[in-house]
């Protein structure tokens, strides 16, 4: 007789839910055989038409899980495929949303109870924080009760216009970070790596005679935000070369190399993230990020008009979409220059004496 595979709670029980007739019904045991048995024994009553309420006498009659219980065995059943900052990210949706719902059984939410709590959790968070809070919330339901759950209006997500450098700010900011404590990271950032291929960085990575870096792995905050090191990268993209374009990089890695350790050490990023924000402010510089360090790269490839192709490869950017929609941006100064150049082809001037214009990348 086919029935669910049985999940183990983090509770250390076991549990099976049955579909019986449009009812669902959870079975619970102590032992993941002792729940396939009373499965077993519940469907075989209902299909003779006799099913019990309980299928073991000494138990209570079963009811549904809380929507939290629900959300620990949807995260259970994924724990060896979610990233660990994925995981982390579930935890503090428990923590923070949904705060009215979460230890009610389902069977006693409804779908009024689910559109009204998003209605108030929309006062509360961010578009994108309650985004991902009801796509937890959602398939969690799903999985514990087969319930199909009602359309929601959630805020529109308006994307961050992430604050950049620009050429000459970047000339700047060279200047300010130099002898820093966090010099190595920040021109890391400079350099198109990622926070996450920064903290996995180790010396090892770093071939300072060719001036190239590896990059490949990442490192994460987990569930105990501890750093949790992942083999892999964002994308296939990700794995890659990067050349150390900066004399400054080379200089500041060439003094602080100390093989068999990271390169940024234990660092956590909120710690290099406010390091960064007192530099720009005491600087007077945009406050910028970071990973608008990263898009700054991105930004000044496409005024020095380096080939799309390089520039993603460099970046590790998976198309030309991505790197144009999210990550590139062009400086008002270059805007001008190509302004300029417009306006003098139309006066009748050589557009050439104003300035080149071809082969010029177009916003998006």
């Amino acid at each position: 007789m086919k029935i669910p595979k049985a999940r183990k709670l983090p509770s250390g029980t076991w549990r099976i839910q049955l579909r019986l007739g449009g009812e669902s019904i959870n079975i619970n045991a102590r032992t993941e055989k002792e729940c396939v048995r009373l499965a077993q024994i519940t469907k075989a009553e209902y299909l003779a038409g006799k099913r019990q309420a309980s299928p073991d006498p000494e138990s209570e009659p079963q009811q549904l899980p809380t929507l939290r219980e629900a959300i620990d065995s949807y995260i259970d059943s994924r724990s060896n495929t979610l990233s660990p900052a994925t995981l982390r990210g579930y935890d503090i949706v428990k923590r923070n949303r949904f705060k009215a719902l979460m230890d009610r059984p389902l069977d006693q939410i409804s779908d009024g109870d689910l559109i009204a709590a998003v209605n108030a959790e929309a006062a509360l968070c961010s578009a994108k924080t309650l985004k991902n809070a009801w796509g937890l919330v959602c398939p969690a339901i799903k999985q514990a009760t087969g319930r199909e759950l009602p359309e929601v209006s959630l805020p529109q997500v308006v994307p961050k216009e992430r604050t950049f450098l620009d050429a000459a700010e970047i000339q700047s900011f060279l200047t300010a970070v130099k002898g820093h404590p966090y010099e190595i990271p920040f021109l890391l950032a400079l350099s198109s790596l990622r926070m996450s291929e920064i903290m996995a960085l180790r010396w090892e990575d770093v071939d300072l005679k060719h001036k190239r870096i590896r990059v490949s792995g990442a490192a994460v905050p987990g569930r105990d935000h501890k750093l949790v090191r992942k083999p892999e990268t964002k994308n296939r993209s990700s794995t890659r070369y990067v050349p150390i374009l900066m004399e400054q990089l080379q200089a500041a890695l060439e003094a602080a190399q100390e093989a068999g350790k990271p390169v940024v050490g234990t660092r956590r990023e909120l710690t290099l993230r406010d390091s960064l924000a007192r530099l720009c402010a005491k600087e007077k510089l945009p406050p910028v990020t970071m990973h608008g360090l990263r898009h700054s790269f991105a930004s000044l490839a496409y005024h020095l008009q380096v080939p799309e192709q390089v520039t993603m490869e460099i970046g590790g950017w998976s198309d030309y979409g991505t790197m144009r929609r999210i990550y590139t941006h062009i400086a008002q100064s270059d805007v001008k220059r190509y302004e300029d150049a417009f306006a003098g082809f139309f006066s009748g001037k050589n557009a050439h004496e104003n300035a080149h214009i071809e082969n010029v990348p177009l916003s998006p």
